[in-house]
């Protein structure tokens, strides 16, 4: 499946933003989706992850309560609404895809996903 990520920016700490992912290419509906960060010289790391129902959603501690993932089966289309930036927020976002699972604690293993987006950069200032 193909990601393109958009929505990223440069807002202040304390604003909000909300990245989409568009998916193409194979039914939308078969794949878990995950959202991933990484910030310059660190290790890409879990953000959060729907499963492919969309029953199911799984966070980082960091953005719990802040952050909220969702899809749109009509839409092939994955987004994360980002509530309360801080400046440690910054980062690029990349979506992936992992073929559905219904192991959940698979959701947050960037190990187990097979297509990712190019990437879209958040900087949150301070």
């Amino acid at each position: 499946v193909q990601l393109v990520e958009s929505g990223g920016g440069l807002v202040q700490a304390g604003d909000s933003l909300r990245l989409s992912c568009a998916a193409s290419g194979r039914t939308f509906s078969t794949f878990d989706m995950g959202w991933f960060r990484q910030a310059p010289g660190k290790e890409r790391d879990f953000v959060a992850a729907i499963s492919w129902s969309g029953s199911s959603t799984y966070y980082a501690d960091s953005v719990k309560g802040r952050f909220t993932i969702s899809r749109d089966g009509a839409k092939n289309a994955v987004y994360l609404q980002m509530n309360s930036l801080k400046p440690e927020d910054t980062a690029v976002y990349y979506c992936a895809a992992k073929f559905r699972d219904y192991d959940v604690r698979k959701l947050a293993d960037k190990t187990q996903y097979g297509d990712w987006g190019q990437g879209t950069q958040v900087t949150v200032s301070s």
